[in-house]
């Protein structure tokens, strides 16, 4: 289609910007506190794929605040140079978001935090110190020495990130800000830190180098709406303090709004951010999980933005708006916003990762920029549909293999296929649906309906083998408390697995249902609301110490409650199924061996079991001491959840 607005060049104050697409500033963690060749790896992909901006991950200002990229130390300043030399020949500027978290990281040395006033973070729960006027001033300077800095190493701009709950947002927010001096109270003294800060950047810096501010309404009672976020944007833009503005939403007593999971639409950040951004006459950047050059195009033609700030959806693919100009949307690798390598990855194994692109993080060994030409050509067989399946065959494919992809159902897609019936969770499709048609476009041999066994791997006469058959689900009532001790009852007709409710639900589930979910992820999550859809009254039980702890940081799990919350939903955390008998489960705690301390019975007329699937490897097994090339991979490896599937994939289609 022809662009009206996105592929057109602008001006944020001094700094051209080629097209109107940015790459928001987010967490990444590669440098690990430094600029190393990690982080100037994975910017270097997004430049070279078109981004036009790219805000470089949170800059902390002062000791106080370590995390990602500590600025407030000089040692960093040849992986700046380094950076910027890397980045500039491609044409994506570079800003560097200005930040101090306040009081939600503790400092390395493990002192209280520093906030506005003595509350702490939702998140740590350590009471910070109420800064004193000399710790403002202190953090003000340092804003202001950061700014320089990010200026003599050859940046184009900076931004001073004052919103989502972080230093500048506490003393904003009448929610953390209880102060009663003169930055406390009144809008005026509640902003009166943010136009210190930025008055001292603009100061600190020419005016060849922007300066932009971020902000966000928090969707918080008695927090901050859209009317004071725009009063303070008035503010700084009538004293000239700032080029543009960058606008979000949420804060961590609302982190799902702040990265807003597959269950929210495009664009849902704009109720708050399109009459921030009319209100202001300098440019503005705007966000809410938009995944096309068209979605970004039409926002913008309708006045409501300026530029369209893509995270999750250039992590998936860097290459996004390069593909958008040449006319190739629909080869563009589809983020699914199920947060389980960007925010998951980055909260767990401390480094942003991707479900879907097994290269993000990883640019410098891994990732589709890196795939060349295979040295000899083989035949490749590919057993399984699934996303690991396909992957590995895509990858096989692009290194110039002949390939063959047998799949024992009707159609492609795995798991995925089967996640994508939960409620809210159709998006998984998106990205099986686009593998299916990069392995058809690239020419591989799709044979539907086709089980595999040894006797076939022998006819086909295969160089290399990858076995990505899945898994299927284990029904024999063990839960991890009490492995020795399954649950009885088994058998009975009425207990079904997901497979068996998603694919062939009986005609009649009753009015009752028990969902016993012992692997604690997704999973128990979708059977249940899909039951409580049907009309079900649903009691989810697990052995585990919260709700599908799996899904703590895909910041899924509120979302998820606050749907339940009208459906009749109940729950119970550290028990067990003990029994399922006539019409009832009987449950007990998990802290007991004992069957009648605390047990009790729930009323079922279904029951749904959900624990670690068996893998499907049998003939890995059977040809794995053959001297064969044999790979397995995903589920049938040992089941486990998509990113690890997708980046088996990859790997066995870059080693064959």
């Amino acid at each position: 289609m022809a662009f009206t607005h996105v592929d057109k060049p602008i001006a944020l104050g001094p700094m051209q910007l080629k097209n109107r697409i940015v790459r928001p500033a987010h967490g990444t963690n590669l440098g690990k506190g430094w600029i190393n060749d990690s982080l100037i790896a994975y910017h270097e992909a997004r430049a070279r794929g078109g981004v036009a901006m790219s805000v470089l991950e949170v800059g902390s200002v002062h000791p106080t605040s370590p995390f990602s990229i500590n600025l407030w130390d000089p040692a960093l300043e040849p992986g700046y140079r380094k950076l910027v030399e890397r980045i500039k020949p491609h044409g994506m500027k570079l800003s560097q978001q200005l930040w101090h978290c306040g009081h939600n990281f503790l400092p390395a040395d493990g002192s209280p935090p520093w906030s506005a006033s003595a509350i702490a973070s939702p998140e740590i729960g350590v009471v910070p110190i109420a800064m004193t006027k000399a710790m403002i001033d202190e953090i003000v300077e340092a804003h202001a020495t950061a700014a320089r800095r990010c200026e003599d190493y050859g940046l184009d701009g900076v931004e001073v990130q004052c919103g989502h709950g972080y230093l500048v947002g506490q003393f904003f927010s009448p929610n953390t800000n209880v102060r009663e001096d003169e930055y406390g109270g009144s809008f005026e003294n509640r902003a009166r830190f943010a136009v210190e800060i930025m008055k001292a950047v603009r100061a600190s810096v020419s005016r060849d180098i922007a300066v932009g501010v971020r902000v966000a309404p928090d969707y918080t009672p008695h927090g901050l709406d859209e009317n004071e976020v725009i009063r303070l944007a008035r503010l700084l833009e009538q004293e000239g303090l700032i080029d543009y503005i960058n606008l979000s939403a949420g804060n961590y007593h609302v982190m799902p709004k702040l990265i807003g999971g597959m269950h929210e639409p495009v664009g849902y950040e704009m109720q708050t951010s399109a009459p921030v951004a009319r209100a202001l006459n300098i440019p503005a950047i705007v966000i809410g999980r938009y995944r096309t050059l068209e979605e970004a195009d039409a926002l913008i033609r309708a006045g409501d933005a300026d530029c369209v700030g893509m995270v999750r959806s250039i992590i998936a693919d860097p290459d996004l708006v390069n593909k958008g100009l040449a006319g190739k949307s629909d080869e563009v690798r589809p983020c699914i916003a199920c947060n389980q390598g960007c925010i998951n990855n980055l909260l767990t194994i401390g480094q942003m990762e991707c479900a879907v692109n097994a290269g993000a993080g990883h640019e410098l060994d891994m990732g589709d920029h890196l795939i060349q030409p295979a040295a000899d050509r083989k035949k490749v067989l590919v057993i399984g549909g699934g996303p690991a399946g396909m992957e590995a065959a895509r990858v096989a494919a692009l290194r110039g293999h002949q390939v063959i992809l047998a799949e024992a159902g009707p159609s492609l897609g795995g798991a995925l296929r089967l996640a994508a019936m939960a409620p809210t969770r159709h998006g998984m499709m998106d990205f099986g649906t686009w593998l299916e048609s990069e392995i058809y476009r690239l020419g591989v041999e799709v044979r539907l309906s086709t089980y595999i066994d040894e006797a076939d791997v022998i006819d086909i006469g295969a160089d290399a083998v990858i076995v990505a058959a899945g898994s299927r689900p284990r029904m024999d009532g063990v839960q991890l408390s009490h492995p020795g001790d399954p649950a009885r009852g088994m058998d009975r007709a009425n207990v079904l697995s997901t497979h068996e409710l998603f694919l062939n639900p009986p005609a009649d589930l009753g009015k009752t249902a028990v969902v016993i979910d012992d692997a604690g992820h997704w999973e128990g999550f979708a059977v249940s609301e899909y039951l409580a859809g049907k009309g079900l009254k649903v009691t989810y039980v697990t052995r585990l110490h919260g709700l599908a702890p799996g899904l703590q940081f895909t910041l899924t799990i509120e979302p998820f409650l606050e749907r339940m919350e009208k459906q009749g939903f109940e729950y119970l955390i550290r028990h067990r199924a003990i029994a399922v008998e006539d019409g009832a489960v009987l449950v007990g705690p998990t802290h007991t061996f004992d069957e009648e301390l605390g047990a009790k019975r729930i009323p079922a007329d279904t029951v749904v079991f959900i624990s670690g699937n068996i893998p499907n490897r049998e003939i890995f097994t059977a040809f794995a001491d053959r001297n064969s090339e044999i790979h397995v991979v995903g589920d049938a490896n040992s089941p486990r959840y998509l990113p690890i599937a997708v980046r088996e994939g990859h790997l066995a289609g870059m080693k064959v």
